[in-house]
């Protein structure tokens, strides 16, 4: 199963970098063409479960693959593992803050079963670089949106 690790310094406090994280609505904000949402309640917490849309708009929703993620770490404010579970989107993910300085260190890791059998597993070579640069991208994002966050 192929993993991404990617990290950015936020110039944040953890607290303020951990609650910008698990603001689930706003994530769109900063996950390159991705809306995320909870499926019930606030998803906060072990087995809160979150379903994200990553794709084109249109008509002011998305249109893509479907993620659905059950929350499976909760180590506020340090790390949250999740459980993908979605017919597509397979594997785990987690979020690290480790502090350092006045701000922290945020790491966004995959680890993902690949679709489609022999044909993910040829097609990855060249997915996976295009896939990187939009982590890349996305935790720019974050360490901008992060750091205005309110809190």
């Amino acid at each position: 199963m192929p993993e991404i690790s990617e990290s950015v310094d936020v110039d944040a406090p953890p607290e303020r970098v951990w609650t910008a994280l698990t603001d689930w609505t706003t994530q769109g904000r900063w996950i390159l063409a991705t809306d995320v949402r909870p499926v019930v309640g606030p998803a906060r917490g072990v087995g809160g479960r979150l379903v994200a849309v990553t794709g084109l708009p249109l008509g002011g929703r998305r249109l893509g693959v479907v993620d659905t993620m059950e929350i499976t770490r909760w180590e506020p404010p340090t790390r949250l593992d999740v459980l993908h579970t979605g017919r597509v989107v397979r594997g785990t993910g987690t979020f690290e803050i480790r502090p350092r300085g006045s701000g922290c260190t945020f790491t966004w890791s995959e680890t993902v079963e690949l679709p489609l059998g022999a044909l993910g597993r040829l097609g990855w070579p060249v997915a996976e670089p295009v896939i990187r640069a939009g982590y890349r991208h996305s935790l720019r994002r974050f360490a901008e949106f992060a750091a205005a966050y309110p809190g």
